[in-house]
């Protein structure tokens, strides 16, 4: 049985690619005001097509962001460093931080080293 996170509804879409729960550090830069701006975030899980973070400050749905996470442990035992751009695509007030939904432009290629690819 599924759970229900994981079910499409009318302004979510069905997931592509399995999803791992991972935390790492993960390092989100953007714009915002013209002026560059940077963050750190915990991944609560991620595929090769995006992750979910927690941060303890908000940024708005629809933003343009890089990300860098440093992954260690995966199969080999060495840190890999992952890197991505992509766009915010859902954001929760969790009351003490907030949950951002960031889907990337392309695939995180070095995930497909560590990770199974979804069916």
């Amino acid at each position: 049985m599924r759970q229900t996170e994981d079910l499409p509804t009318p302004d979510r879409k069905e997931r592509r690619h399995r999803r791992f729960n991972l935390q790492f550090p993960v390092r989100i830069s953007f714009l915002r005001a013209g002026l560059q701006r940077s963050l750190m975030a915990i991944s609560k899980n991620v595929s090769i097509g995006g992750l979910l973070v927690r941060t303890e400050k908000q940024i708005p749905s629809h933003t343009p962001v890089r990300l860098s996470m440093d992954v260690r442990g995966l199969g080999s035992g060495r840190t890999v460093r992952l890197l991505g751009e992509g766009e915010v695509v859902r954001v929760e007030d969790l009351g003490a931080g907030f949950a951002i939904a960031i889907e990337c432009h392309q695939p995180i290629k070095e995930m497909q080293e560590y990770l199974p690819v979804a069916s």
